[in-house]
């Protein structure tokens, strides 16, 4: 690593999962002298586990007008698209600002905001698959939302609806068409929502280390180390690694998803993220397809509450990974398969699949704010230390928007989107 506070356009990123590495690239795009820190390689952690989706329909939010009148239900119920786990109870303030933010007038800031930094992201993306000559693990066939009977179609009536005012490409599907699309899908579904206005990728992970290849070939430092704690400097920063060694830094970035909170906290920095941060936990399994099977695209079956994505595995081998519902859950909470078994069970009604791959059981914390808008610019009363996180179930959608917004801020340009809905000022 270069001497500490060589040059006021150095930088340090803390964090290699999609975020952190897109933030890297970005500012390395900008002429900054960039070092990408991460106790993991990069994508190793929250990036691993996701359904690889980039969906303009990720704008809107789990907290949306009408969670008032359903939350009794879900909350006695669970079930398989939410799950809350006693050790989420904790986190009561974040539960009522998250419900505060289920008014329309939120609701409203959040989807435009979304829907910017989902259009940077995916414009970003085909570049740097472009770049890092990765573009063959992006599909461009949309991604579909199964319905099984008419009551549950009439249900999603308000998403439906605000796709259409942001002009999202859809067709709705019925009975055979669904088929005719998908044919090794059991006929169970009545409707459809073909989303076309959405890509994929086969590996999630595989991109975010291509991204990190990238980054090193241009000329960036990675260094593998474990951040402790964060100290002001008159010339900048400083990080502390597990070894008790200081590092230096003009400029840091903190990009390290669900650890981003407690490592404020560790460093004893003017904050109160803690009481606007609760975790949505999610887990995926991998499936070998039976011979001639098949998937176009991720299926999200509304029943079920999973999402099956057509992937590849590390080693070339055509998988398909299941992604589970929401589970609301302290971080470090242990497991708990209930979802995981649900959505095998449910998946298996739908399409042949062989016995779960062993070993690819996987469970990742998503940081989510009570407006369910990631944390994006510079820390209130701490200049020169920016902040990169918060983006919830959706980091891998709206990463690279993150790090091109990021850069321009930091740069002092005028930027692609609007950044006062992310603005850390707000908390």
């Amino acid at each position: 690593m270069m001497n500490f506070f060589e040059t006021s356009r150095q930088v340090t990123v803390l964090g290699a999962g999609m975020v952190g590495v897109s933030c890297a690239l970005a500012l390395q795009s900008k002429g900054w002298q960039v070092t990408l820190v991460d106790k993991q390689a990069p994508g190793e952690e929250t990036s691993a586990g996701n359904a690889g989706v980039l969906s303009r329909s990720s704008l809107l939010p789990f907290n949306r007008p009408g969670l008032w009148q359903s939350l009794p239900r879900m909350l006695r119920q669970g079930g398989p698209s939410l799950q809350v786990r006693p050790s989420a109870l904790t986190h009561w303030r974040f539960m009522w600002r998250f419900l505060w933010h289920a008014r329309r007038a939120s609701f409203d800031v959040t989807t435009v905001a979304l829907d910017g930094l989902i259009q940077l992201s995916v414009q970003t993306h085909k570049h740097w698959l472009m770049q890092a000559a990765e573009q063959q693990r992006l599909r461009e066939t949309g991604w579909l939302w199964l319905f099984q009977n008419d009551a549950a179609w009439a249900s999603s009536a308000f998403a439906r609806t605000v796709l259409a005012e942001f002009s999202v490409a859809s067709e709705t599907l019925r009975g055979a068409d669904i088929q005719a699309l998908e044919p090794h899908l059991a006929a169970n579904f009545s409707h459809a929502l073909w989303i076309k206005d959405a890509a994929s990728v086969d590996n999630p992970s595989a991109v975010v280390k291509a991204y990190a290849d990238q980054f090193v070939k241009l000329g960036g430092v990675y260094h593998q180390a474990e951040v402790r704690a964060l100290q002001r400097h008159p010339q900048g920063w400083q990080w502390q690694d597990t070894a008790g060694l200081s590092h230096g830094s003009a400029n840091l970035v903190l990009a390290m998803g669900p650890w981003s909170e407690s490592l404020l906290k560790a460093s004893h920095l003017p904050s109160d993220f803690k009481s606007h941060m609760a975790f949505e936990r999610g887990y995926h399994r991998h499936f070998k397809p039976v011979a001639g099977v098949t998937l176009q695209r991720p299926v999200y079956d509304t029943a079920g509450a999973y999402v099956l994505s057509p992937m590849r595995n590390a080693e070339g081998e055509q998988v398909f990974r299941m992604t589970t519902g929401v589970e609301l859950a302290a971080r470090d909470a242990a497991p708990n398969t209930a979802q995981l078994e649900a959505a095998e069970n449910a998946v298996r009604r739908v399409i042949p699949l062989k016995e779960a791959v062993t070993g690819t059981d996987w469970i990742g914390s998503r940081p989510t704010t009570p407006d369910s808008r990631p944390v994006i610019g510079e820390m209130p009363q701490c200049p020169g230390l920016w902040l990169a996180f918060g983006h919830q179930h959706i980091g891998f959608s709206t990463g690279p928007g993150t790090g091109v917004l990021l850069s321009e801020l930091m740069a002092g340009e005028s930027t692609s989107i609007n950044p006062a809905p992310f603005s850390p000022a707000r908390y």
